[in-house]
């Protein structure tokens, strides 16, 4: 949970950073959302409470995508209203170890063609609740068929 009289662009590097430690503890990045959340995934119809958004994030948390960190590359932050906007590069890497949970199709297909490491864009936009906890996640990106991207491991 976000602790009071921390800012929004805290809250949100630490939700990022979260995402991104070596072994990702979903606990960890729930405890960030208010326990009335939405979270709308991309293209798929939104999520409403914490049963709902850790059920969608589960297979990241379980290693399906093999591993995959965010690197953002703008934010803003409107303090006043209690939002934020960050534009990110989402990586994954499914080469070796960190292949072996991911699903075997993504797993083929991200190594036959870009080597077993990829990337896509995207950027999500969040809500606050007045605790400072997210009340709304929303991303939009190409879920569908992410516009993947050869990764070169280098994080910028």
């Amino acid at each position: 949970m976000t602790p009071a009289g921390t800012g929004l662009a805290q809250t949100v590097d630490a939700f990022v950073a979260a995402f991104n430690e070596p072994e990702p503890d979903l606990d960890k990045v729930m405890s960030f959302f208010a326990d009335d959340a939405t979270y709308l995934p991309g293209k798929k119809p939104e999520r409403r409470g914490l049963a709902a958004i850790r059920a969608e994030f589960a297979p990241q948390f379980a290693g399906r995508f093999g591993a995959m960190t965010f690197d953002v590359y703008d934010r803003v932050i409107d303090e006043p209203h209690r939002r934020a906007t960050i534009r990110w590069v989402c990586r994954l890497d499914l080469t070796g170890a960190h292949g072996r949970r991911a699903m075997p199709m993504l797993r083929w297909f991200a190594r036959a063609r870009y080597g077993g490491r990829v990337q896509w864009h995207g950027l999500d936009v969040f809500h606050f609740a007045a605790d400072g906890r997210i009340s709304g996640k929303f991303t939009y990106a190409t879920f569908r068929l992410p516009r993947w991207e050869a990764g070169d491991g280098a994080r910028q």
